[in-house]
């Protein structure tokens, strides 16, 4: 019996963080036996933010693919991909485009949410479109399962509608109606007590950072800013080094947080014993990451391979929606 597939991915707009790990890359792992992995490195969605500097896209391309192989994905059981190089993913994102109204796009939450924490007030087409684009992802490969946030689910709603209205206005059942399966982990707090953790808010953990730069972070984070010294009851709820207690250490969170809160542990003490737990956590993940920075022609056979692989089957998939359109080669 055939596995079925899963389709995710990031945008490579720079190095990924501890946030990712517990978010989709732990996640990642543990399905890869059980489902056909596809991982996309979504470099044409990432000039939606960062069309002006296009030249980075490469560099980072390698980072986040590097740090995918570093946190235990198997290339011999994963297929990565280079977005840009699926010439069947920007067909598709163009017939697609047709079956969805501006004002659908514009009504999208998450475009919304992102548009406004961008400071966007005219939206180019391919920010408004992402979402269209992101369908194309998923049903190039005729993916089964597509991992997401909650801030997600609006665009794998449209996603179901787009192929439900494909198939039933062609009369066919070319496309797959894919499942979202959601990720219920907690969200990370930024280290400055931020509500979220994101590389563009420089309040991140890296996968990448030494030892030394995790220590100088944590040792920096916001906590209680009602606890001005030892002797001070604590409210550990507010604090986000508490909250990366519950997450990476959670054998020990409950006792952490009574003893914040009768005052029987200071916030370095609580500070050092989570850089303590995160570093083991990171260490190998570390030592893999250090084999692939040196084999980088490796990592880029793994990623041609991948694309390869990928525009095989998305070449079949888009005859097959060629034909159901009735568009051939002239004679």
């Amino acid at each position: 019996m055939m596995k079925k597939r899963i389709l995710t991915g990031d945008r490579p707009t720079g190095n990924l963080h501890i946030g990712h790990l517990i978010g989709s890359l732990q996640n990642r792992v543990l399905l890869q036996n059980d489902y056909e992995t596809f991982i996309l490195l979504a470099d044409v969605q990432a000039l939606t933010t960062h069309f002006e500097h296009p030249e980075k896209l490469q560099e980072n391309t390698y980072k986040v693919a590097i740090d995918n192989l570093s946190v235990g994905l198997d290339p011999n059981k994963v297929t990565f991909i280079v977005q840009s190089m699926v010439s069947a993913i920007a067909e598709l994102t163009t017939f697609y485009s047709m079956l969805v109204s501006v004002n659908v796009l514009r009504h999208n939450p998450t475009i919304k949410t992102e548009a406004a924490s961008y400071g966007y007030d005219d939206l180019t087409y391919g920010f408004l479109g992402y979402p269209v684009s992101q369908t194309a992802d998923i049903t190039f490969c005729k993916a089964n399962l597509v991992p997401v946030g909650e801030d997600q689910l609006p665009h794998m709603e449209l996603t179901r509608k787009i192929v439900r209205r494909f198939n039933s206005l062609y009369n066919c059942d070319i496309l797959v109606e894919p499942e979202a399966r959601l990720s219920n982990c907690p969200r990370l707090p930024g280290l400055d007590g931020n509500s979220k953790m994101g590389k563009s808010l420089g309040n991140a953990i890296y996968l990448c950072d030494t030892p030394e730069t995790i220590k100088t972070k944590i040792c920096s984070a916001v906590t209680d800013p009602t606890r001005i010294s030892v002797k001070d009851k604590g409210h550990p709820e507010v604090c986000s080094v508490y909250k990366y207690h519950t997450v990476f250490n959670p054998q020990n969170s409950e006792n952490i947080c009574q003893m914040c809160k009768n005052a029987q542990v200071g916030c370095i003490a609580c500070k050092n014993e989570l850089y303590a737990k995160l570093n083991s956590i990171l260490e190998p993940i570390r030592a893999r990451r250090a084999y692939y920075e040196s084999h980088k022609s490796e990592v880029k056979d793994i990623l041609m391979s991948g694309t390869q692989k990928a525009n095989l089957i998305g070449n079949e998939v888009v005859a097959e929606v060629k034909n159901a359109m009735g568009i051939t080669i002239l004679n």
